[in-house]
């Protein structure tokens, strides 16, 4: 989770990464990024995805084959965005 980010912050983030791609659904060799609360649980409610511990500034990061530092370091410029 971004600690106090909101949907800008999260997709300014999202924006600035270069390696990891977003996607809807997470499974797959590269790394990939996506935003729970208009994707996997999109059907839920603001009170609902919160009882469930999704808050806006959650991200699910599935990591790929791509180096270790290389996703590292898409992760830390893009956090400095924001």
């Amino acid at each position: 989770e971004i600690a106090g980010a909101g949907r800008e912050q999260v997709f300014a983030f999202m924006d600035a990464l270069k390696l990891i791609q977003p996607a809807t659904t997470l499974g797959d060799i590269y790394s990939l990024v996506l935003y729970p609360a208009i994707s996997s649980h999109r059907t839920l409610t603001p009170t609902e995805r919160a009882g469930l511990g999704i808050g806006e500034g959650l991200v699910r990061l599935s990591a790929g084959i791509e180096a270790i530092a290389d996703i590292q370091a898409d992760l830390e410029q893009a956090l400095a965005v924001i």
